[in-house]
């Protein structure tokens, strides 16, 4: 996963962790627009996130930025 994707990921689980506890789940839609306007980037996301990880729709934001700030 290329390091600005890893990056935007912990930012946004820590906003959602500091915003709603640890606890908050996160699908890998929340690291994106809802205008999809970078379809190879998504793809990343989701490949890790499904293919890669084999993770539910929704996880814990706490468990999605260990495993990425681990690299995973």
């Amino acid at each position: 996963m290329r390091a600005a994707l890893r990056q935007k990921i912990i930012a946004v689980c820590d906003k959602k962790i500091l915003a709603k506890g640890d606890t908050v789940g996160v699908s890998f839609y929340a690291f994106f627009a809802n205008k999809n306007d970078d379809p190879a980037l998504l793809m990343e996301a989701a490949t890790w996130w499904i293919q890669t990880h084999q993770l539910d729709h929704f996880e814990k934001a706490l468990k999605i930025k260990q495993l990425v700030a681990g690299g995973l």
